[in-house]
C-alpha cells in the first residue's frame, strides 16, 4: 500500500497525494484515476464539490492553518 499525504494549502484546498478512494455519503466512489493529486474544497463555495475549483480566491476565504507549536 502506498503512502498518502494530505497538505493544507494556505487559503486554499486540501491537496491529497497518493492512492486513495474518495466516496460520497452513499459510498459511491468518485473516479480520480486520471489524477496524481486531488484538491478538496475547504471553503464550501466550489461548484465542483468535493473538489476545489478555485472559487475560494473570488470569495476572499482565508485559512492559514498551522500545526500548534509546543509551549515551553
Amino acid at each position: 500500500m502506498s503512502d498518502v499525504t494530505i497538505r493544507c494549502r494556505e487559503n486554499g484546498p486540501f491537496i491529497v497525494a497518493g492512492n486513495v478512494t474518495l466516496t460520497d455519503h452513499e459510498g459511491n466512489p468518485y473516479d480520480t484515476s486520471d489524477r496524481e493529486n486531488i484538491a478538496l474544497c475547504r471553503c464550501g463555495a466550489s461548484k465542483k464539490r468535493p473538489f476545489c475549483d478555485g472559487t475560494h480566491r473570488e470569495t476572499g476565504w482565508l485559512a492559514a492553518d498551522t500545526v500548534p507549536r509546543p509551549t515551553t
